[in-house]
C-alpha cells in the first residue's frame, strides 16, 4: 500500500505549458535571446530557472542574478495566467480521495516558491498538502532525484512508499531515480516523448486511490519476483 503522493506542479496541478512558453518567449524577445518553442519545451521543462537561464545565456550566473532574472520571467507568467488558471481535470476529487484515506501529500516542484504560492492559493488547494518542496531547497534539480528524496524525507516516508505525478522527461527521470513509482501526465509532452512509467493519463479523471494501490501492489510484486 502506498503512503504518500508527491505532485510536480507545472503540467500536473495546472496545465500551464503554453503559458510558460509565452512568458519565456516574451522574456527572450526582450533580451534578444534565441527561442524555439518546441526545442525549449523538450530541453528545459521541469528544470530550475538556474539551469534554464545559465543554458540560455551560456554563462555561469550568481544566485542574485538568477533570483532577479528568474523572478522577472515568473512575474510575466503570473500576469499572463492569473485570470484563466484552473486545476487539471480531476485533481481536486483525487486530492480529496487521498486525504480521506490518510495519504500524505506533497508538492515537489522546480518552480520558485512565488509560483507555488500563486498556484496553490489561486486554486484554493493549499490545505491538501503536507509539505512543499521548491527548487531552492535542493542543490541539484531534476533529473537528479534530490527534490523527490527531500519531499519523502519531509513526509517521513520511504521512497518506495511514494507515488510521483510528473509530466516532463527530467521530472519522470527524477522520480524514477529516487526509487518511486511514477504516473505520467501527457499534458506537456506526447506519450512517445516521455520515458516509460507505471501508468499514464491525460488528466486525473481516470486515476483513483484504488488504481494507485493496485499499481503499487503490481510494482511491489514485480520487484519481489526480480529479487528471487
Amino acid at each position: 500500500m502506498f503512503k504518500a503522493a508527491i505532485f510536480d506542479m507545472d503540467g500536473v496541478l495546472v496545465n500551464n505549458h503554453n503559458v510558460h512558453l509565452d512568458a519565456w518567449e516574451a522574456y527572450c524577445a526582450k533580451y534578444k535571446l534565441p527561442f524555439n518553442r518546441d526545442t525549449f519545451a523538450q530541453q528545459y521543462f521541469g528544470k530550475t530557472n538556474a539551469d534554464i537561464l545559465s543554458a540560455l545565456l551560456n554563462t555561469a550566473l550568481t544566485p542574485a542574478q538568477i533570483e532577479q532574472m528568474g523572478e522577472e520571467k515568473e512575474e510575466l507568467y503570473r500576469n499572463l495566467y492569473k485570470n484563466t488558471i484552473e486545476p487539471v481535470a480531476g485533481l481536486v476529487p483525487l486530492l480529496t480521495q487521498l486525504k480521506k484515506h490518510s495519504i500524505k501529500i506533497g508538492v515537489a516542484s522546480s518552480a520558485p516558491v512565488s509560483n507555488i504560492d500563486f498556484v496553490l492559493d489561486s486554486l484554493c488547494i493549499r490545505q491538501f498538502f503536507d509539505t512543499l518542496v521548491d527548487g531552492s531547497m535542493v542543490t541539484k534539480g531534476k533529473p537528479h532525484p534530490d527534490i523527490y528524496l527531500k519531499a519523502a524525507h519531509l513526509l517521513n516516508e520511504h521512497p518506495s512508499n511514494c507515488i510521483v505525478f510528473e509530466d516532463s522527461v527530467s521530472g519522470i527521470n527524477s522520480g524514477k531515480s529516487a526509487g518511486m513509482m511514477v504516473v505520467a501526465l501527457t499534458t506537456t509532452h506526447s506519450l512517445h516523448q516521455l520515458p516509460a512509467t507505471n501508468f499514464h493519463a491525460s488528466n486525473f479523471l481516470s486515476i483513483s486511490y484504488e488504481l494507485l494501490n493496485a499499481l503499487q501492489d503490481e510494482q511491489a510484486h514485480c520487484t519481489e519476483s526480480n529479487n528471487m
